[in-house]
């Protein structure tokens, strides 16, 4: 006998999800992940404000403008593909009026994603992919641990890496060319001898 098919989670499963459980939907699965940790979400603050703070907050006030940049937002990119990316920026002609809108079923155009140890993997692989699928322009990984940023650009097959920025690099990242990013502010300052006692 064989067993019913399992049906494929859509956006009305997250709904469902307990309001202090972050999900997911990845290929018709529900995936969770635990809170993040303080250094996750200081890399998270400090790339909405290098980024955000000019592209979006100050459109029309002195900054390059242009863009919505949003935090953990529903992005639902397919009814079994819906995703809450760290940041996530879209071109404002792209995404008008998003104030209400949830899940935003139109691509971001940039996307980056904290990497942690629950999440890393999923990041660095399934997203990626799927990310590439729908045509969003440039993708960044921030590791909090290794203190890094991953710059990649959509190219026809694949990404490409346009670099990889350490702690003592400030760089104008792609799309965003008009500001640089301090990237060692990105993260929690480095522990001293005295932090081990």
């Amino acid at each position: 006998m064989n067993e019913p098919a399992r049906a494929l989670a859509t956006y009305r499963d997250l709904l469902r999800l307990p309001e202090d459980v972050r999900g997911e939907v990845l290929g018709g699965e529900v995936v969770t992940a635990p809170a993040p940790l303080p250094r996750h979400s200081k890399s998270q603050g400090a790339l909405r404000s290098f980024v955000g703070r000019p592209y979006d907050d100050d459109d029309g006030h002195g900054g390059p403008g242009g863009w919505w940049v949003f935090v953990e937002v529903d992005v639902e990119l397919t009814a079994h593909d819906v995703v809450r990316p760290d940041l996530a920026g879209w071109r404002r002609e792209r995404l008008l009026d998003p104030g209400t809108q949830r899940p935003i079923r139109v691509a971001p155009d940039w996307v980056c994603e904290v990497l942690s140890p629950s999440t890393a993997s999923r990041d660095r692989n399934q997203k990626r992919t799927l990310y590439h699928r729908h045509g969003v322009g440039h993708y960044w990984l921030v590791d909090p641990e290794a203190r890094l940023v991953e710059v990649f650009a959509h190219a026809e097959v694949g990404w490409t890496l346009v670099g990889t920025y350490g702690d003592e690099d400030t760089v104008a990242l792609p799309p965003f060319l008009e500001v640089e990013v301090p990237i060692g502010r990105l993260f929690l300052p480095r522990p001293t001898d005295d932090d081990a006692g």
